[in-house]
């Protein structure tokens, strides 16, 4: 009976805080649903009260993942309003980033093109974010072929995100000769151990199974002289290339 009272003492205590505050009205769903009104206490603490008490750049990460996972689509209603008030290239840029984040990528590729305009006609940023929502739905050649022009309209752009595209395209097209070359061009310049480990998995797809060892050890040891830092961000990729370099 104790614990009762405090839960419920609790919960009326963030529910008041969430409305004197102005926070967002979802959590107060959160905060009275049955099963999981739990949660919400915990999350609401974490996300709403920790970081006013804190401000640390943890808490304020923590925020971002939670704040997401509670309203999913809350930053995509905002950059949409602020796109549709603005007619900004920038705030359009912004709404068509988050639409490809979301996986809605024809939506976001109308809005790229929309941002295409006057001065920025050929911006090479925005169409590097039509070439990248055109891969994620799955349509590598158009992506390829939006990165051709990019570098023909853009001979000075130079992108390691869009080179890795690139070279992904290629991968994607079934043109893997070339998509070799263009990952061996990255394995040892993209900031981040992605490149490198595509690269040797191509390679091992292609039946060059000495050579992806090769490069994934390459990698490994590479790693190892590396800032911690650096090893505990490409994590993933690491374990990928430890199981490359073993064979």
């Amino acid at each position: 009976m104790p614990f009762l009272i405090l839960s419920i003492l609790v919960q009326v205590a963030l529910i008041v805080h969430c409305i004197k505050t102005g926070r967002n009205w979802l959590w107060i769903w959160a905060l009275v649903l049955p099963g999981i009104a739990v949660f919400g206490c915990i999350a609401y603490i974490i996300v709403e009260i920790l970081p006013d008490v804190f401000g640390s750049r943890g808490a304020r990460r923590t925020t971002r993942t939670l704040g997401k996972m509670l309203n999913p689509t809350g930053d995509l209603r905002r950059l949409e309003h602020e796109a549709r008030v603005s007619g900004n290239v920038n705030a359009i840029t912004r709404y068509a980033d988050e639409l490809t984040a979301q996986g809605r990528y024809d939506d976001a590729i109308a809005q790229y093109r929309k941002a295409l305009t006057g001065l920025y006609e050929h911006d090479p940023n925005i169409m590097l974010g039509v070439a990248r929502a055109q891969f994620g739905k799955g349509d590598a050649s158009a992506a390829r072929a939006t990165l051709d022009d990019l570098i023909r309209l853009n001979p000075d752009f130079r992108s390691p995100e869009g080179h890795l595209l690139y070279a992904r395209a290629l991968e994607g097209e079934g043109n893997y000769a070339r998509a070799l070359e263009e990952y061996k061009a990255l394995a040892h310049s993209y900031p981040g151990a992605e490149a490198g480990v595509r690269y040797a998995q191509l390679l091992k797809s292609q039946g060059q199974h000495e050579e992806a060892r090769k490069v994934a050890q390459e990698m490994l040891d590479e790693a190892r002289v590396a800032p911690a830092h650096y090893r505990r961000v490409q994590r993933d990729w690491l374990n990928i290339a430890e199981r490359l370099a073993a064979g």
